[in-house]
């Protein structure tokens, strides 16, 4: 898992609410269990204006030249609502997004985000709109978010988040759910020295 302190990068406004994993990367590109691939189909329906993904959509944010290069997204409330797909975080990572900020996030999408080692930001309603407002005045804005301070910078603005100290730690340290196992390895191996050697073989051996 990629480690995040702090990052300066171009932010895409995605003014709306309630946008679902279905939307960030549709079922029929649930096919594969691994991590890399997903991100050329992030927000597919919105993105292309065929199926084929040859025809790219000129309005659609992200197609959009000034954000290119966006790392992060701002967005309303209720981000990844939807189904549970572990998919949309691996999507949204796999397209170079390293952040979403936005009002709120839906619980199993907020879960899946933090575990694959993608920052979200929660601001308050009122923060969302003024920096929403920032990025339509100028597209293609640079914005810094700091996880290290717990703040966001948008030109003269200065936003505080919180985030849960667990999670924090483990995105500041790029530690997934293999990687915090790891940190114990020493231990694992001395408790299993110490198991019998009829249970080192298993039951059923």
């Amino acid at each position: 898992m990629q480690k995040f302190t702090k990052l300066t990068a171009v932010a895409a406004p995605m003014d709306a609410s309630n946008i679902d994993t279905d939307q960030i990367i549709p079922k029929q590109f649930l096919l594969a269990v691994d991590r890399k691939g997903f991100g050329k189909h992030l927000f597919h329906n919105w993105r292309y204006l065929d199926e084929a993904e040859t025809m790219p959509n000129p309005d659609f944010v992200l197609n959009k030249p000034c954000y290119q290069n966006a790392k992060f997204i701002v967005a309303r409330n209720n981000f990844g609502n939807g189904s549970s797909r572990e998919h949309a975080p691996w999507a949204l990572l796999d397209f170079g997004i390293r952040a979403i900020i936005a009002s709120s996030f839906a619980d199993i999408f907020s879960n899946n985000s933090l575990g694959n080692g993608l920052l979200l930001v929660r601001l308050s309603e009122e923060e969302i709109e003024e920096i929403m407002q920032a990025l339509n005045d100028q597209p293609g804005m640079e914005i810094s978010v700091n996880l290290e301070d717990c703040a966001v910078t948008v030109g003269a603005k200065h936003y505080s988040f919180t985030l849960d100290p667990f999670r924090r730690h483990c995105i500041l340290e790029g530690l997934d759910a293999i990687s915090l196992t790891l940190e114990h390895e020493e231990a694992i191996a001395q408790y299993e020295a110490r198991r019998p050697t009829w249970m080192k073989k298993g039951i059923l051996s």
